[in-house]
């Protein structure tokens, strides 16, 4: 797209593992020059946020700047709290990735979130959600705004997934047994800490099989300890943040998505992109699936999840899978149509 405009990128946190991988002519500005990493958690939590919501006004003269034709917010929460202060210049579009129900949780931190965020989403000219599933979600707990509406799946790059999938891959699987990759962000939406422990109930019931998880997150050190308490660290690892988990995705024996709330899930489209079996929990991720050759959906419980991890190791063979398609011009048509209007 930066054959046809100009593009600058805004993020909150500077030193992102993909800014390498932008093109020389795209600009990025970003409100703190360092990466997430280095900040602590009360910080990353609430300071940061707490700061973007009250002086989001401060900040846009600051470090916005420039008069833009558009300002596309592609990530609920702080960024489109920021990119809501009004321009009579300046077309306003959000996206909304996940299922809005659930992202902010439950009590009285979400229901404060629930009124801020109606007020801001309501100055948005257009929304665009990446599954019908968050469309009906975002329609059901804010009924009164009025902004166009579409759905829009997200653009994936086939040929640079296939490529990286063929590098080496620095942690070698075990071939002996059946093994699992997931790639997820480590947040509890994604539901790590019950799938150690559905590992476990499969381990002692001699159901051998290794769990492998890519990213990094908050939830990291709980994560750890509840590997090292339930004494599963050979069979169940954190490999941390990759910049390609692609080798990872296609030596599997199955790709996971267990997460107890999504949006769509484009790692499940980049695992079909690569040829293998899908286990996802029953969330919005289903309609990545809808007509693929080879899933299984969870009941989205524990007990859910282990009951289909535990009929795959004793009784289904991985079988060969169709492989997907994805029409990434037509993606790309619908978002320069979103923008030219």
């Amino acid at each position: 797209m930066s054959e046809t405009y100009d593009i600058t990128i805004f993020t909150i946190y500077a030193k992102g593992e993909l800014e390498n991988e932008l093109l020389s002519k795209i600009k990025i500005k970003s409100l703190y020059p360092f990466s997430y990493k280095e900040f602590s958690k009360f910080q990353q939590h609430i300071v940061i946020p707490l700061k973007v919501l009250l002086k989001k006004n401060k900040i846009y003269k600051e470090k916005i700047k420039d008069d833009y034709d558009m300002e596309i917010a592609f990530l609920e929460g702080p960024i489109t709290r920021l990119f809501s202060r009004k321009n009579i210049n300046t077309k306003k579009i959000a996206w909304v990735h996940n299922d809005i129900e659930l992202v902010f949780g439950q009590g009285i931190k979400a229901k404060i979130k629930k009124k801020i965020d109606e007020k801001t989403y309501s100055k948005y000219q257009e929304l665009v959600f990446v599954s019908k599933d968050n469309f009906n979600s975002f329609e059901k707990r804010y009924p009164d705004i009025n902004s166009k509406k579409t759905v829009i799946y997200n653009y994936i790059n086939v040929k640079r997934i296939i490529d990286k999938s063929k590098e080496e891959q620095e942690e070698k699987f075990n071939k002996t047994v059946t093994n699992f990759v997931t790639v997820a962000r480590l947040v509890k939406q994604k539901g790590i800490d019950r799938l150690i422990k559905v590992h476990k109930k499969l381990i002692d019931e001699g159901l051998m099989n290794n769990f492998y998880v890519i990213g990094d997150g908050p939830e990291k050190e709980n994560l750890e300890m509840l590997i090292k308490e339930n004494n599963v660290g050979n069979t169940f690892k954190l490999l941390g943040k990759k910049e390609n988990p692609y080798p990872y995705i296609r030596n599997s024996d199955y790709f996971c998505l267990f997460s107890r709330f999504e949006g769509y899930g484009m790692v499940i489209e980049e695992a079909k992109i690569l040829n293998k079996p899908v286990l996802i929990t029953d969330t919005a991720a289903k309609e990545a699936v809808q007509n693929y050759a080879d899933y299984e959906i969870a009941e989205n419980s524990e007990e859910g999840i282990f009951q289909v991890l535990k009929r795959i190791l004793t009784k289904r063979k991985a079988k060969k899978v169709i492989k997907s398609e994805y029409n990434n011009e037509e993606i790309i048509e619908e978002v320069k149509k979103l923008i030219e209007g």
